[in-house]
Formats: structure tokens, sequence, C-alpha cells
């Protein structure tokens, strides 16, 4: 098991994540590391990586239909975005928890990591994470 100690965290304890609303996130890179790119006389410059990040990011929606993407911004090792679930609380009770869990922030968020992940480790950028 990992040593999470010393990890913050910043949700609310008992909240359902799953419940319709607007989310304002933050993803960092591992260590800080500037894998999306560079600021160039005031303007994000998206590396590779970045790009992909970005069109993985416009993406969520067809993998999460009752969501939504409001503003969003990549900087160099992080990114700030408001994800919108809309229309995730009409479920028959029997797949609820399943449905409401598979369709919670945490499972939007883990399905743009993997993504951005798995097509740096196929495009020879094995240390990203």
């Amino acid at each position: 098991m990992r040593n999470y100690k010393n990890r913050k965290l910043n949700r609310l304890r008992g909240y359902d994540y799953s419940q319709n609303g607007l989310y304002f996130i933050t993803i960092c890179v591992k260590n800080r590391e500037c894998f999306f790119g560079e600021i160039l006389n005031g303007e994000m410059c998206l590396s590779k990586t970045g790009a992909m990040a970005k069109k993985f990011w416009r993406e969520i929606p067809s993998h999460f239909p009752d969501t939504k993407l409001d503003e969003f911004i990549i900087m160099p090792n992080h990114i700030h975005g408001i994800i919108n679930i809309v229309g995730n609380n009409n479920y028959c009770s029997l797949q609820s928890w399943q449905t409401k869990w598979a369709r919670s922030l945490s499972s939007i968020v883990r399905g743009f990591k993997i993504g951005v992940t798995k097509w740096c480790r196929e495009n020879n950028r094995e240390y990203f994470a």
C-alpha cells in the first residue's frame, strides 16, 4: 500500500461526487514537471503532450455522456478545468450505486489521466506521469 500520510485531501467527507453540479478541478503532472509546454511571451505554447492532453480533455463528454465541459486551461505542468455533471441522478435503484460511481468525478478524471498516460507510453514518453 502506498504511503498517503502527507497527501492533502481536498474532498468533502461524505459528499457524492457523482451528483449533478459544476466541479473545478486541477490535475498536476508528477513532480510538477513541465510536460505540457511552456509560456513564451505571455502565451502558452503546447508541446505534443500538451496538445494531446487538450484533445483528450475535449473528448471527455464522448466517453462520459452525462458531462459537459466549461472553461479549461492547460499550463506547463497542470490543467485547470470545470466539469459539469448533468442528468446523472435518474438511474434505477438496482444499478444506481454502480452507475453513479462509474460516472463520478473521480472516474472522469481517472479516465482522462489514463488516456494521456497511455498515449505518452505509446509515443516514447515513458517518463510521463
